[in-house]
């Protein structure tokens, strides 16, 4: 039996390690462009691999596995509407001229007495209002490089200071593509997610920025004029008026009456869309000019351009250009196609009982809560390295852990939370992984030199299993727990 046990074990540890392999492939072929398409063939590889392994050997049933896909798919078809709806919001809020408002808000305040600071912020800033981390690093985080070297700190902290505050931005901001994916994975409301995050994540981020204040007092400081051309050629581009920002303040007000995620992000692109036709009129039919016809059909077409397709406005400035430059409904897409074939490995795994057999390792060491945390967070870092991408992590962690939270009595957004504590924020410290890739490409600094410095990352999966122990906000239900045992008995 024991043998019959380590051999299926061996079995159900092959489509994970092919998948590895391909994903390495793909990443050092295509890096960034990795999720337009070759990811997306990797896993659909795999999952043929674990399906006709386990037809063959374990004489597993097809309706089994279509089955498991089917609802599984099901599951996140809501998340798949919030990603479109997140796609539409982000083209209307920056052509509308809001998320160019908060970026040049975050540069005023600038300071470079105190410049490690000021960058985290400043990125954890853009990166709340874009929702993005790999925009925020490419543009704001480029300049701030440029910045940062003239005032001779390293590059490895500056990158470290630049990642931190992306990725703190991207953990809590509702635009966020992985944020939305691990609340819908664990079934929790997005924004009662992004609450419950706030828990590990300021303190963690506190921290980091307290570490960044050390470091950067000894330096002396110099002119910040990069800084000013950056925001006088966003003010040129764009009609900012502090009257823009009654959009995302009605934004806040549908999140603090718990409106529906879905309706919150549908409105407020609509809102945006509106922000653009009386701000950045001329801009909107410039969009829409393409196609021609009267002054009215060109800008409603304008309107819809900015909400479901990619637009780019010249600023004259290349960085400008691609910090401005939206992607619309359209652009989200290759985003919802990976997430429905990480659903589709993810799903034939579990179908297979190749998923129990890897869970079975860890069970035994999630009896407790802080266990449970810790062994959460330690697979979604290991998944990371392993699948190399931060949106497969998310969903095979998630797989893994979702029936042993359920079993043990623990609300679903403890998982999720534990999961974006590890997979989300650790996937820029593996070399190998995309996100590690992209960032070291674009900021010139080689994965392994910065990782030291990306104070908030390393921090949060020990925070969150500091909060684990302390049981702060941590709820349990014992009844069905021991219900759940007394079933197992």
């Amino acid at each position: 039996m024991k043998r019959k046990t380590l051999t299926r074990l061996a079995i159900s540890l092959i489509p994970i390690v092919l998948l590895m392999a391909m994903m390495v492939l793909v990443i050092k072929v295509y890096g960034g462009d990795a999720i337009c398409g070759g990811s997306q063939v990797a896993l659909i590889i795999a999952s043929g691999i674990c399906i006709w392994l386990s037809t063959w050997l374990f004489k597993t049933p097809w309706k089994k596995f279509e089955d498991e896909i089917r609802d599984n798919i099901s599951d996140l078809s809501m998340t798949l509407l919030i990603l479109l709806m997140i796609g539409a919001l982000s083209g209307a809020w920056t052509v509308s001229g809001i998320v160019p408002s908060f970026i040049c808000y975050g540069m005023q305040i600038i300071n470079p007495r105190i410049f490690l600071v000021t960058a985290c912020i400043i990125c954890a800033i853009v990166s709340v209002a874009t929702g993005s981390t790999w925009t925020t690093i490419a543009t704001i985080g480029v300049a701030l490089m440029g910045i940062g070297k003239a005032q001779g700190f390293s590059d490895p902290l500056i990158a470290g200071a630049i990642i931190s505050g992306a990725y703190f931005g991207d953990k809590i901001s509702p635009l966020s593509d992985t944020t939305v994916l691990a609340s819908s994975i664990g079934k929790v409301s997005l924004f009662s997610h992004i609450r419950y995050l706030m828990i590990t994540t300021v303190p963690s981020f506190v921290i980091a920025l307290v570490i960044f204040l050390i470091l950067g007092l000894s330096h002396d400081t110099l002119d910040a004029s990069r800084m000013t051309e950056y925001a006088d050629g966003i003010r040129s581009t764009f009609n900012l008026s502090p009257w823009l920002m009654a959009v995302p303040a009605l934004t806040a007000l549908m999140i603090a009456r718990k409106m529906p995620p879905v309706v919150v992000l549908a409105l407020s692109a609509l809102c945006g869309v509106v922000a653009a036709l009386i701000f950045q009129g001329e801009t909107v039919y410039d969009i829409g000019a393409v196609h021609g016809g009267s002054d009215a059909k060109i800008r409603l077409l304008g309107a819809m351009e900015i909400l479901y397709n990619s637009t780019s406005i010249d600023s004259g400035n290349a960085d400008i250009n691609a910090l401005i430059a939206t992607r619309g409904m359209r652009g989200m897409l290759n985003t919802v196609y990976l997430v429905i074939c990480s659903m589709c490995f993810g799903s034939s795994m579990k179908a297979s009982g190749m998923l129990h057999q890897l869970a079975s390792l860890i069970i035994p060491f999630t009896r407790k809560r802080v266990s449970l945390v810790a062994s959460t967070v330690g697979t979604g870092i290991v998944m990371n390295g392993v699948v190399a991408d931060q949106y497969l992590s998310i969903i095979l962690t998630s797989s893994i852990f979702k029936d042993i939270y359920e079993k043990e009595g623990f609300e679903g957004k403890l998982m999720s939370r534990s999961i974006e504590d590890s997979s989300t924020i650790t996937s820029p410290l593996v070399p190998w992984n995309s996100c590690g890739m992209t960032q070291s490409t674009i900021l010139g600094v080689s994965t392994l030199a910065y990782a030291p410095y990306c104070f908030f990352n390393l921090i949060s999966p020990l925070m969150s299993i500091i909060i684990a122990a302390t049981g702060y906000r941590i709820c349990r239900d014992m009844s069905r727990k021991t219900a759940d045992t007394g079933k197992r008995d």
